[in-house]
């Protein structure tokens, strides 16, 4: 048996001291101290041994906060542990309190493609891995050849489509050893809901910017081009994850999806939901009225959709506990789940051949605030998400 943990940290704009990253947005050099303190603290708090984290603009500003983390474990060894002289020392009370360090530990980072000049900077994402790399991490975000996404012609001339040739932040794979098994991990970022608004060549601002002059039509439209954009890139990954399911390989999806569980996006992601049962339904070559697919073909059907579903660790949790609320994100009076930790049925208690359990869900959320209350602004410094953190037991049959 081998347990790990593994988390999710949007760690909200992480960059050196007064560094512009977006326009006029900079951390003073006390801001900066503040945030890598509050980082460090929780970085240490979690102790996860796979962690993947999202808005980094530099790496040297992460090893920083890694490292700082690191030095209070040390100091917190040091008081909670007893020394080599004590009869007790072995005892399991102690290595609990025991707090593991990052020394030696892997870090992949992928910068953003759309990362630009100061006032105009894009974080990327990055994942700590106490465990190491099998192989060299892989980044996508330049889609090459860019995919044309069409839709359904109704009867006309067509009906349009859109293609997309880069995503708004990467998605960084990584394959990362545990025990006898090899994890398929990947760590994204997807578009926010934050609306996409044009900027007319040589005007200073797009129009819908203007809240003086408020263009309701215009801020949808801005509301639809990021809605598009976040579900294409929920489709990219399922692809990337396709292909790790069709090899055989248990998979692991972590980060800000900035949806909710039931969204499409998050759907587009985790696979269909299979129906009880598709003896009813008619079948796709029907050619009489009472064509339906038989009870052979309705398992079939039901185990190909369930072979390539992600699950939700949040839920599995949910229904293992009876806890009924659990929130990454607040905002104008929303508590939501926008950060997931998604698994292949690898890690179903449902599945047989499952080749590990979820024992614990871990969440970290008490900083947060809401966006209408007064205290909102601290959130500056600190994360405006909560960091989830899965505990895993392993034991199974080795994978490719």
């Amino acid at each position: 048996m081998t347990d790990f943990t593994i988390a999710s940290f949007n760690v909200k704009n992480l960059i050196g001291a007064e560094k512009e990253y977006y326009r006029f947005e900079k951390y003073t050099a006390e801001e900066h101290a503040w945030k890598q303190d509050w980082l460090a603290d929780q970085l240490l708090s979690l102790d996860a041994d796979i962690v993947c984290l999202q808005e980094i603009f530099e790496e040297d500003a992460l090893r920083a906060v890694i490292e700082e983390a690191d030095a209070r474990g040390r100091e917190l060894n040091e008081a909670a542990l007893p020394d080599r002289s004590k009869k007790y020392r072995r005892k399991a009370i102690f290595r609990k309190l025991k707090s593991e360090l990052y020394e030696g530990a892997s870090l992949a980072f992928a910068p953003n493609s759309n990362d630009g000049e100061p006032g105009e900077r894009r974080p990327g994402v990055a994942t700590l891995s106490r465990f190491g790399f099998v192989g060299e991490p892989e980044i996508v975000q330049d889609l090459d050849p860019a995919p044309t996404i069409d839709f359904r012609d109704l009867g006309h001339d067509g009906a349009g489509g859109f293609t997309i040739n880069r995503l708004s932040r990467p998605i960084l794979k990584v394959r990362v050893p545990v025990g006898d098994q090899v994890i398929s991990i990947f760590n994204c970022h997807l578009k926010s809901k934050l609306g996409e608004f044009i900027t007319p060549q040589g005007a200073p601002h797009a129009p819908e910017a203007d809240l003086l002059r408020y263009n309701a039509h215009g801020r949808m439209l801005g509301a639809l081009r990021a809605g598009l954009r976040r579900m294409a890139e929920a489709w990219v990954l399922r692809g990337l994850i396709l292909d790790e399911l069709d090899r055989g390989r248990p998979v692991m999806v972590l980060g800000d999806l900035n949806d909710g569980e039931h969204a499409v996006s998050t759907e587009i992601i985790t696979g269909e939901t299979p129906f009880k049962n598709y003896a009813w339904m008619r079948r796709h070559d029907a050619e009489k009225p009472n064509d339906r697919y038989s009870r052979q073909e309705a398992e079939q059907i039901a185990g190909d959709i369930e072979r390539v579903r992600l699950h939700s660790a949040e839920k599995l949790f949910v229904r293992k506990s009876l806890r009924d609320m659990v929130y990454t994100a607040a905002f104008g009076g929303n508590f939501e789940s926008i950060d997931q930790i998604l698994m292949s049925r690898h890690f179903h208690p449902d599945n047989p051949e499952r080749l590990g359990n979820m024992e614990y869900f871990s969440v970290l959320n008490d900083h947060l605030t809401d966006g209408s209350h007064p205290e909102a602004p601290y959130n500056k410094l600190a994360s405006d998400h909560g960091q989830i953190m899965a505990h895993i037991r392993m034991g199974g049959a080795r994978t490719s």
